[in-house]
């Protein structure tokens, strides 16, 4: 139970946060200052710092201190790590952009994100993706399509997946408990979404300037993959997320447990980044046209939404007990969890309403039917905007840099997630929950 009580106003900075994501660039002359990450962070330290002030003046910095050492940090390091690992494996290619090829290329991010991680599926294919329909004129559908497919959707069927469902798995829930039980749920919204692009991007296709068209023939090569000592680092980012934890390892879950313990696995993170970083040759990374932008962009906003967002988890909590009398059946988890997984960060948003939900045989984690639901809601739901899911802003940034003018933070859900990705979630709740 929440000792503290957080009045309703703290929420503010929290608000703002999210406005100067969504309004800023749209605002002649402040859209081109807030390009920069510098200032990005400039914004996270306005609205984060009094936020934390606060937070320890009135007796909260434990809740403070976890979430900005024992979230944001893993956080940031596991995106890292699975950033640079997968940046340092080129798959150089300029395959005929054809609405089939590029199907296909979203097909494999798909059934990879579960395996590898959404962020590790969407670094890995992304460029190539950028490399096939660069003759194209209209490519922005793609990559919004990959966003939903690639970095978010693909996600469900194991921990590896996301990292709500990590943290669920470490509450107790069973690695292959996933796929076990949400197969369908995967399946029909891939099949779905997979469907809609192919459609789309075929009324594109056939409004293409011939000359694109020529040039897309014409400038077309073979794949070539370099880089592949980092699939090894990759397994080692897996096997790190899999292993490394209170599960394995009891003493890092202890409650004296040191903070360096406790942060083991990142510890390891860090090995596996210096080690990608030294093992993989530099022309390699060239040819990807690697470099850190996307990951700082990242970690700039994060930083900001993660410390302005603690008293919103926080007051969510405390008022656990009114927000249980609104909502009681599994359908309702989704969409509310899924609302919040939008716009707060879907890992922690997913504990919040496992500890609401009612418990099934293991202690401490949702029973059955509401662990769907918030698995559901906080996976999928985490496309709905451009801040609901890490990789969702490191492949907006990456396609801006090769020159592609991806939508606004409102643009982005008026023309795609609201009219597209919601009408598929609300098809697949009411088929499975």
């Amino acid at each position: 139970m929440l000792e503290h009580l957080i009045p309703a106003w703290m929420l503010i900075p929290f608000v703002v946060m999210l406005l100067c994501i969504a309004v800023l660039p749209l605002i002649p002359h402040v859209g081109e200052w807030w390009e920069h990450n510098l200032h990005k962070l400039y914004v996270s330290l306005l609205l984060g710092t009094p936020v934390g002030i606060w937070l320890c003046l009135n007796g909260m910095d434990h809740e403070l201190i976890h979430q900005m050492i024992y979230d944001y940090v893993p956080f940031i390091l596991l995106l890292m790590a699975l950033f640079v690992t997968t940046g340092g494996i080129c798959i150089r290619g300029d395959l005929k952009a054809t609405p089939l090829v590029n199907t296909i290329i979203l097909t494999v991010g798909w059934v990879l994100a579960s395996f590898m991680g959404t962020t590790g599926a969407a670094m890995l294919l992304i460029r190539l993706l950028l490399s096939t329909i660069q003759q194209r004129k209209y490519r922005v559908h793609t990559v919004l399509f990959f966003i939903a497919i690639v970095a978010n959707c693909g996600g469900l069927l194991s921990p590896l997946g996301d990292p709500p469902l990590f943290l669920l798995f470490q509450k107790g829930a069973d690695f292959t408990w996933w796929l076990q039980n949400m197969v369908g749920e995967w399946l029909v919204t891939g099949a779905l979404l997979l469907v809609i692009y192919f459609i789309v991007d075929t009324y594109f296709y056939r409004k293409e300037p011939i000359e694109n068209i020529m040039a897309d023939v014409r400038e077309s090569t073979e794949t070539e993959v370099s880089g592949l000592i980092n699939i090894f680092w990759l397994l080692c980012v897996i096997a790190s997320t899999m292993f490394i934890n209170p599960k394995y390892i009891p003493a890092m879950g202890a409650h004296d447990a040191p903070w360096f313990l406790k942060l083991l696995r990142e510890w390891a993170f860090i090995l596996i980044i210096l080690g990608s970083w030294v093992t993989t040759k530099k022309e390699v990374r060239v040819k990807n046209n690697y470099n850190w932008t996307p990951i700082l962009e990242v970690a700039c906003v994060f930083l900001g939404i993660f410390a302005t967002m603690t008293p919103a988890l926080m007051y969510l909590e405390s008022m656990k007990g009114q927000i249980q009398e609104f909502i009681s059946q599994p359908w309702q988890y989704v969409y509310t969890t899924g609302l919040l997984s939008a716009f707060l960060d879907n890992a922690p948003t997913a504990m919040v309403f496992n500890s609401m939900a009612p418990f099934g045989e293991v202690a401490g984690l949702a029973s059955d039917p509401f662990l769907k639901a918030i698995s559901m809601g906080a996976v999928f739901f985490g496309a709905m905007t451009y801040i609901g899911n890490g990789p969702n802003f490191m492949v907006k940034s990456i396609a801006e840099q090769e020159g592609i003018d991806m939508p606004s933070f409102f643009g982005y859900m008026i023309k795609f997630s609201l009219i597209i990705l919601l009408p598929v979630y609300i098809i697949v709740q009411l088929l499975f929950i």
